[in-house]
């Protein structure tokens, strides 16, 4: 049974402290940012990721119960993740769905094969394979959430980074259908859709657009802001936020949405 609806405004981002999360590409990007807000606000956080770098760097900036290398898109990677996250954790309360990659630029007569399957394999399949371990934790611990990161690419066609975009629609899909499914058991799944979020992976996904396009990589990113109402780019903090709301008491009554962090995106 799910628990009560926060009873007044004093109680508004309640729920979070004590809350046992893994973050999955949780050692940079956006999953650090998440790992951040979440273990500020109490929660005590895994984090998954592929870079030992960045594995190695993110407990000086983030507290951390553990930091495991994963590659979600491989199976014996994510049994070995969710051992690691039953021995630390106890349990768990909430997975955030974070990994993904951009994906090859091309047309879909220039995009090899093997750079279409990887991109699907990581951007969803990994989040299948993530879930289907997470929700007999989840179940056990009486309902919690799971955050799946799809992307403003998940509404929107776009050109000549189809398999990203394919992948990301896919992840709406999946969180819907998972709602449906997990509701009864207290389970809230909702997808955070965020736009062009600041930092090397767009930085290197213009450069690519624009050197197909033949013009300078300044001219390439002032037409990707001029596609966004708010004509600014996503802070991983922005996404941040929105994912600490829908675990704390405040999002109790959200589930099955697609919920847009992108400034209003208007068209890719």
């Amino acid at each position: 049974m799910s628990k009560a609806a926060p009873s007044s405004a004093d109680d508004f981002l309640t729920g979070l402290k004590g809350q046992r999360v893994l973050v999955t590409a949780g050692a940079g990007g956006i999953g650090l940012a998440i790992a951040d807000t979440l273990s500020r606000l109490g929660a005590r956080i895994v984090v998954c990721d592929v870079s030992d770098e960045a594995l190695a760097a993110a407990p000086d900036k983030v507290a951390l119960v553990a930091a495991v290398k994963a590659d979600v898109s491989r199976e014996d990677d994510v049994d070995r993740l969710f051992e690691t996250v039953k021995e630390e954790l106890g349990g768990l309360d909430a997975l955030i769905n974070n990994a993904g990659i951009a994906g090859p630029t091309g047309g879909v007569d220039e995009i090899d094969p093997a750079d279409w399957r990887r991109c699907i394999d990581i951007c969803l399949t990994g989040q299948f394979l993530c879930a289907r371990r997470a929700v007999p934790l989840i179940k056990a611990a009486g309902g919690g959430s799971i955050v799946s990161m799809s992307s403003a690419a998940g509404r929107h066609g776009y050109a000549f980074r189809t398999p990203y975009s394919a992948a990301k629609f896919g992840v709406i899909g999946l969180t819907q259908s998972l709602a449906k499914e997990l509701g009864p058991h207290g389970i809230r799944v909702n997808a955070i859709l965020p736009g062009i979020i600041e930092g090397p992976r767009i930085d290197k996904v213009i450069a690519d657009r624009a050197k197909q396009l033949g013009v300078s990589n300044e001219e390439m990113t002032e037409r990707y802001l001029q596609n966004i109402s708010l004509r600014r780019m996503t802070s991983p903090y922005d996404v941040a936020s929105m994912v600490a709301f829908l675990l704390s008491d405040a999002g109790i009554n959200i589930s099955g949405q697609s919920l847009g962090v992108d400034g209003n995106v208007e068209t890719l």
